[in-house]
């Protein structure tokens, strides 16, 4: 079932010679590629190396059950091959989990977008909440949080806002978080203390490379316009804004958050070039025989995924029947025990696959 030792030796030194070879050098990101493999590699060899082991010493307490005659040694013999039944299962797991398919996007940055939806004033409210949620937890793990593009509101929250979140494996930590949020709690304007449910959508975009998708500047509409939204010396001054529609597919991308037009439209079009991926991914999944809806890890963003009930203090993620108390925390950014619990499950899924 899995690769031996002697087999991963052997792809060892191949992807050591790749790693010495000065053309692959030059080219940096085939390089991170075959680098990556070998780390991936060199884990499962030492885990290969330690599961025969693990054998080995199975087989030959196997083997004394049959010879020894001891009751005692016969005891001790029995609890031995229990525990290393158990090592054998947990490093079974392990290697499978290694030899899972990847998820091309696990090491990219993202671009999160969060978007009001039901609920008027209180969703754009919850939108900068979220917004704050994730900036505090990007902060923790040493992540870096860029502002893409906004439409904030008077009232403090936004209709909208998109941000580049840039550090190490971004996609593979947030991807699962694409979905329908939804806020019970009671708003500052309600005088009878009555409680709302308002929605948010949040849309995990893997950030896209140049390479990976070409935009023809004949196929794309630039409108220039003047900034609008609350406060700011530059609003309704200079025509800084940029709209960007990519006509073959209608996609338009609105930046203007910049003072400076250039600088709009390098963030539009990253935004745009990240929303193509998606666009070209979810077209690949529509052909094969599973929907994106079943696809493991792709998080369906018309899917209702997460409550958040300020009353009782309770966030709950509705895929896997998580509730937590804790609602002050998470929102605080410490939304690693609703991010761990659901790679686990996500992953616990995969291995069902794997016979």
């Amino acid at each position: 079932m899995f690769p031996t030792p002697d087999e991963l030796e052997i792809k060892l030194s191949n992807l050591e010679k790749k790693l010495s070879d000065s053309a692959l050098i030059a080219n940096q990101r085939e390089y991170t590629k075959v680098a990556q493999e070998h780390a991936q590699v060199t884990k499962l060899a030492a885990l290969s190396s330690r599961y025969q082991k693990v054998n080995d010493e199975l087989a030959e307490n196997k083997k004394m059950l049959q010879e020894e005659e001891d009751p005692e040694l016969l005891e001790l013999v029995k609890n031995d091959i229990e525990e290393l039944k158990e090592k054998a299962s947990d490093i079974e797991n392990d290697i499978k989990l290694l030899l899972l398919p990847k998820d091309p996007n696990d090491e990219k940055n993202i671009l999160l977008e969060i978007r009001a939806g039901t609920g008027g004033d209180e969703a754009a409210l919850f939108v900068g909440d979220l917004f704050k949620m994730y900036s505090r937890y990007a902060d923790e793990v040493g992540w870096n949080v860029e502002i893409m593009s906004s439409n904030p509101l008077g009232i403090g929250g936004f209709k909208e806002i998109i941000a580049l979140i840039s550090g190490e494996k971004v996609y593979s930590r947030l991807k699962y978080e694409s979905g329908v949020h939804r806020v019970q709690r009671v708003p500052e304007t309600e005088t009878q203390g009555r409680i709302h449910t308002s929605a948010v959508t949040v849309a995990v975009l893997p950030e896209a490379e140049d390479v990976e998708v070409e935009i023809d500047p004949n196929e794309l509409r630039i409108d220039v316009f003047r900034s609008s939204g609350p406060g700011g010396q530059s609003v309704n001054k200079t025509e800084s804004a940029i709209r960007i529609t990519h006509l073959p597919t209608g996609l338009v991308v609105s930046c203007q958050d910049e003072k400076s037009q250039h600088k709009n439209k390098a963030k539009g079009l990253k935004v745009l070039r990240a929303r193509l991926l998606d666009k070209m991914e979810q077209d690949q999944h529509d052909k094969i025989s599973e929907s994106r809806k079943s696809q493991v890890g792709t998080g369906d963003r018309s899917e209702r995924i997460r409550t958040y009930n300020y009353p009782q203090g309770r966030v709950s993620d509705h895929r896997i029947n998580l509730t937590l108390y804790r609602l002050e925390s998470i929102m605080l950014g410490k939304i690693d025990e609703i991010i761990n619990p659901l790679i686990v499950h996500y992953q616990a899924e995969a291995l069902k696959k794997i016979k």
